[in-house]
């Protein structure tokens, strides 16, 4: 994967010159990752940034804490990693007026929304009123088409996101703790993405444990949209609802996936609001295909809501991929024409404040011809 990163920052630089950006300093740990391979569980939310360093002409640096610096080098194809350590010297400080200087005379260039602020208070401190320029749609549009090689490992993600849906099936009974689920989920993505890991190369370095709260909730709390797994037992007629997109990440690609089950039974209601929030998926998934806008695919879901009786209750989906939330957005106002290599998550759900939730969602790939699961596990109405 080094040459893909080199290749994708080799890119980057390019359309910097063409920005007109003389280097651009990257914080965001999905970006960083993106463009030099680097990964980690910590980081500045202790107070250590890493920042990669791109100037449009040379070199990039990556400026890393001490403690980092040895797995840093392991990871990267990136030469100049300058380690700097806590109190001493100005810290990570210190590396970055040695590269920008005082600034005045270059343009830089961030990811105006995704910069810490630490660094960002630092820049103000260390440049004043100096102009500085958001990279942030440079990269975005880098990382709307994914190449073969990442697709590659988005579906192996989707094997972990199956494994993790049918050990959570398997666990669901009348009596059974939410936090159960929650851990047979856990159990069950690791020992997959277990499978798919070597102890060599930098898969070294990849733990498969499944990791961060399981979004899990049951009965009338489905409602409750994002709600984590609770001590409550769960009883029969309850409706299940999970969500595995802030915990399926692997390699670090990260998927949306959405399935929902029920206890013992179902009411007709429960199973008509289901069955329509089904129906609006599937028929945002009919409109995908090359050409066609992202708000058009969030149109075709609205019709099929409205065609049921209810209103839409948020965006139909989004861009997934290194981050939780990449280009396009399905919604109202997101021109955006798919194209194929482009991967989305595309969700369905209706609402009724205090009593039920539905929800479904899947991610794809757009193909030539319209689109292929990166998710494929069955949706119908199951009773558990």
């Amino acid at each position: 994967m080094h040459g893909a990163s080199e290749k994708r920052t080799a890119g980057f630089q390019h359309r910097l010159a063409n920005a007109g950006i003389d280097i651009a300093l990257v914080t965001d740990p999905d970006t960083i990752y993106y463009l030099s391979g680097v990964f980690g569980y910590l980081g500045v939310e202790f107070g250590r940034p890493t920042v990669l360093v791109v100037p449009r002409d040379g070199a990039p640096t990556l400026i890393t804490p001490l403690m980092e610096a040895e797995m840093v080098s392991a990871l990267t194809w990136v030469d100049d990693v300058r380690p700097w350590a806590d109190g001493i010297d100005g810290e990570w400080g210190t590396h970055l007026c040695d590269l920008i200087g005082d600034g005045g005379r270059l343009t830089l260039g961030v990811e105006r929304l995704q910069i810490p602020a630490l660094v960002s208070a630092w820049l103000r401190d260390a440049l004043g009123t100096a102009p500085i320029a958001d990279v942030s749609g440079i990269l975005a549009d880098m990382r709307l088409i994914k190449g073969r090689d990442e697709i590659a490992v988005m579906r192996q993600a989707g094997q972990v996101a199956v494994a993790m849906v049918e050990a959570a099936e398997a666990a669901i009974a009348e009596d059974v703790p939410e936090y159960e689920v929650a851990l047979a989920v856990i159990a069950g993505g690791t020992r997959k993405a277990a499978e798919l890991l070597s102890d060599e190369g930098l898969d070294r370095f990849v733990s498969p444990t499944i990791h961060n709260l399981q979004i899990l909730q049951s009965g009338h709390d489905t409602c409750m949209v994002h709600r984590r797994s609770t001590v409550r037992r769960l009883g029969r007629g309850d409706p299940v609802y999970l969500c595995f997109c802030g915990i399926t990440n692997f390699k670090q690609v990260k998927l949306g996936f959405d399935r929902e089950f029920f206890v013992g039974e179902v009411s007709d209601e429960h199973a008509r609001i289901y069955q329509a929030t089904v129906a609006a998926q599937a028929a945002a998934l009919a409109a995908i295909h090359p050409g066609v806008t992202a708000e058009e695919v969030h149109a075709a879901a609205e019709e099929s809501y409205g065609a049921s009786g209810f209103d839409t209750g948020y965006r139909t989906g989004r861009g997934i991929g290194y981050s939780f939330l990449e280009k396009p957005q399905i919604k109202h106002g997101d021109t955006t024409a798919l194209a194929p290599g482009m991967t989305l998550a595309i969700d369905g759900g209706i609402t009724v404040p205090g009593e039920f939730g539905a929800r479904v969602g899947d991610s794809i790939v757009v193909t030539d011809t319209g689109y292929e699961y990166l998710t494929p596990y069955p949706k119908d109405l199951k009773v558990l």
